[in-house]
């Protein structure tokens, strides 16, 4: 290490989804278990760096060999530094990281996190570099110790894995067969994170809608959601992804009728044509989809619904790519996360031709333009209507040309809000990170919102939380009992360095 006298440090580098952000956070709780801790917020090396890999789209190894190769000098020049490669890229490439990066020293993959400490005590005793892939899921990951990175909110898996078998995705044989947790395990997780400040929690899972098919219960999500609104203190629940195939009409029920569960569904397209849809092997068609959404509408008006889509699918033709734009438009999206076909190794689709790249390029922008035309829409909608936010972590850095701090309302939008004078002098009344801020929204951009209502004596009022309470025992450094604050509240590890990459919605 580049210094004895001090615990090892360490930096984890997240490139990936959601689930691979929770297991980041479960690498940095191993990691501190063993005796690191973590570098300094900003810091680009330590004396440990961790890289969770994806392996969704083609671009996934150059960005992973590009973060290799900047380190690479630094390893260089930092006598005892270690770098361990995880997540979806290194349960596929396996040993050939090592092959062409000689400076990794620890290589294991989606089933094996548990091992990492002992991997890098290996690798360092060895001195030779250590590569560890198991087949099957060995430790559920939620059992496993974690360092969050956030105060208010928490991700929770319910399972891991996925059943399905799409011929773009190499995630099921990446991830495996889909696992459930009990449910008495998620909700004593659940509870037990709002016992430590969190007020909003997002359930997670590659499939999160056929939740309980593995112990024989159909209706289990649905059940779980409805568990979710009975304990207290939890203000704010959220899921990702479901999959529209499995997606039920008691889902729909639970999320209407249980306060705590916001009104937002991320609910993948991936195509609009039902011919790519099957070559997709994707088992619903765009009327199907649609209903979905209208059924969630009827019972809640105002429901945020974001989504994913692949332009230029092999096959895909002009009319094809018609049919995308007629459901885009039908379905009137907040959000889009659209992505250009990326063929992947392993999967059903990797031999198949996909249209010209300009072709595809010229249909990307097509609909990023139609998106933001609609994105737009669905923002201007919200001027001049109340809404509670829950304020960010880090909103307290606020902007250089405002005093606007951010949050997200229930459907999820990002709202930069504007905090009063009065408010902003006194410290006790300013909204901390977790609080719940009610403000007026004013402004609309298609991607965010902004509130000024409160400059003009307009609404605005803080309700504080016991995510704000423990935010603030984190800033005062009070850990005197295991981390406490008057509340009785366990103060939380502060943030891990995630590097989460940031996704622009279309």
């Amino acid at each position: 290490m580049t210094d004895t006298t001090l615990a090892p440090t360490y930096l984890v580098r997240t490139l990936g989804c959601q689930m691979n952000v929770h297991d980041s956070e479960h690498m940095a709780g191993l990691l501190e278990g063993a005796g690191y801790t973590a570098a300094p917020v900003g810091a680009e090396v330590a004396d440990v760096v961790v890289i969770n890999t994806c392996a969704v789209r083609e671009n996934a190894a150059n960005r992973l060999y590009g973060n290799l190769g900047q380190l690479a000098p630094v390893k260089a020049a930092r006598p005892g530094m270690q770098i361990a490669v995880g997540g979806c890229l290194a349960q596929k490439d396996r040993g050939e990281i090592v092959d062409r990066a000689p400076w990794v020293d620890v290589v294991f993959g989606t089933h094996n996190i548990d091992v990492l400490p002992a991997l890098l005590d290996r690798a360092r005793h060895n001195a030779t570099a250590q590569v560890e892939i198991e087949e099957s899921l060995q430790v559920f990951p939620s059992t496993l110790p974690s360092r969050r990175d956030a105060i208010a909110s928490a991700w929770v898996s319910i399972s891991v894995g996925c059943n399905n078998t799409c011929t773009f995705c190499i995630v099921p044989s990446l991830r495996g067969k889909e696992r459930d947790r009990r449910p008495g395990e998620v909700l004593a997780e659940v509870g037990a994170l709002v016992s430590q400040g969190a007020v909003e929690v997002t359930l997670l899972g590659q499939n999160v809608n056929s939740y309980g098919v593995e112990f024989g219960d159909r209706g289990a999500f649905a059940k779980l959601l409805r568990a979710c609104g009975e304990i207290e203190g939890l203000e704010r629940v959220r899921f990702t992804s479901p999959h529209p195939a499995a997606f039920t009409d008691d889902v729909i029920d639970a999320m209407a009728e249980t306060p705590n569960v916001m009104p937002s569904l991320h609910m993948p397209l991936q195509s609009g044509s039902d011919r790519i849809l099957r070559a997709m092997r994707r088992s619903y068609r765009s009327d199907r989809y649609l209903g979905i959404l209208d059924r969630v509408r009827a019972v809640m008006p105002h429901a945020s619904i974001t989504t994913d889509i692949i332009v230029g699918f092999p096959g895909e033709t002009e009319e094809d790519f018609a049919e995308t734009l007629r459901v885009v438009e039908a379905a009137r999206f907040t959000s889009a996360f659209t992505f250009q076909y990326s063929p992947r190794p392993g999967t059903p689709a990797y031999e198949l031709e996909a249209p010209p790249k300009a072709v595809v390029q010229e249909r990307f922008e097509r609909l990023l333009a139609l998106q933001d035309r609609i994105a737009l829409d669905d923002s201007r909608a919200l001027v001049g209507r109340d809404v509670e936010l829950m304020v960010l972590d880090g909103a307290r850095r606020k902007d250089d040309a405002s005093a606007r701090m951010s949050g997200r309302e229930p459907g999820n939008r990002l709202v930069h809000f504007s905090v009063p004078d009065g408010a902003a002098a006194a410290p006790g009344d300013a909204p901390r990170p977790g609080d719940m801020v009610t403000v007026r929204v004013t402004h609309a951009a298609p991607y965010y919102l902004i509130a000024d209502s409160a400059l003009d004596g307009g609404p605005y009022a803080v309700r504080r939380t016991r995510a704000g309470d423990a935010w603030d025992a984190v800033q005062r450094g009070d850990h005197s009992h295991e981390g406490g604050d008057a509340c009785g509240t366990p103060a939380p590890a502060g943030p891990v360095g995630l590097g989460i990459p940031t996704l622009r919605p279309a």
